[in-house]
């Protein structure tokens, strides 16, 4: 159809509401497939049952929704979402709406001002509005009573839109040009004087201003001794009844408790050699009488009780 700019061999989609005449709709279809021929296709949905749909994406190359006469189409933001969806990319999208010319309207018509913006945000392009035609009285009461409004001032808007020429979350590879910045053929001259100041030649050494040191002359005898370990421990560390070695001793303290211990507690001698075996290759008075086996070699720790025994 010429109003509709529909072209042979298109998908075509028409969408209708509950006020839409059935013979007005019948009628629309008709010529629509009359235009498009046996290569194209009508398909007629209802504006509730769209969003329920299984139509795929990118399937009609225009939509027609509200145009059918008699309709009272509002289109939701999920409704034009839809739309947008199942749409090629480069296709037409013709909507009709009754919008509202009043400023601060709160029904649920859209403001004259807002319905572009409406189409814009669901992903459309080249929105403009094709024609605006004010209702009578007669029909601004007949919408009244329809959707139940209170505002006087209804008009119904002929707007178009396209789908951009790709795919919803398509990618393509941005080619970005540089400035190259201009390398300099030859080298550039370093200032003698600077140069100067950051150069030591040999002759330099003989400079009586040059004040140059030996590294063997910065220690002298006594700094090579070896120092006293008892002058390495703390004041603590000579205290008795507190000598206790630090974690990490380094003055010798740790070594010096461990012989006492040892010296104290000396480890006693097998005669027979047999002790290890276990209470019956032991002596009546084997230190290690009641004690389990162990090792040939394990050192093994006696209380002083077992020791005044022995």
């Amino acid at each position: 159809m010429a109003q509709h700019k529909i072209s042979p061999g298109q998908q075509v989609a028409v969408v209708w509401d509950i006020h839409s005449s059935t013979e007005a709709l019948q009628s629309l279809v008709k010529n629509l497939q009359a235009t498009v021929g046996a290569e194209g296709h009508i398909s007629v949905e209802n504006l509730n049952q769209l969003l329920q749909s299984s139509h795929k994406e990118s399937r009609f190359d225009t939509v027609l929704s509200g145009v059918v006469p008699g309709s009272l189409t509002v289109h939701s933001a999920q409704v034009l979402a839809e739309i947008a969806r199942i749409i090629k990319p480069g296709g037409r999208v013709l909507l009709k709406e009754v919008v509202t010319a009043e400023t601060g309207n709160n029904s649920k018509l859209k403001a004259i001002t807002k319905l572009p913006t409406a189409l814009t945000l669901s992903g459309l392009v080249e929105v403009k509005e094709l024609q605006k035609e004010p209702l009578t009285s007669e029909q601004t009461r007949a919408i009244q009573e329809k959707l139940g409004l209170q505002c006087n001032k209804l008009v119904f808007v002929e707007i178009e839109g396209k789908k951009p020429n790709f795919e919803v979350g398509s990618s393509s590879q941005l080619r970005l040009s540089f400035v190259k910045k201009a390398v300099p053929s030859e080298k550039r001259a370093v200032d003698p004087t600077a140069a100067k100041l950051w150069t030591l030649s040999a002759n330099d050494t003989n400079d009586e201003d040059s004040d140059l040191l030996d590294s063997d002359e910065l220690l002298d005898s006594e700094d090579l001794k070896k120092p006293d370990p008892a002058s390495l421990k703390a004041p603590s560390c000579k205290e008795s009844g507190k000598r206790k070695a630090c974690k990490n001793c380094t003055c010798g303290l740790a070594e010096e408790l461990e012989k006492e211990k040892e010296k104290n507690n000396p480890v006693p001698k097998s005669a027979c050699g047999n002790c290890y075996l276990g209470d019956a290759f032991r002596c009546a008075s084997c230190p290690y009488a009641g004690m389990p086996a162990f090792k040939p070699g394990e050192k093994i720790l006696l209380n002083e009780n077992n020791l005044h025994d022995a």
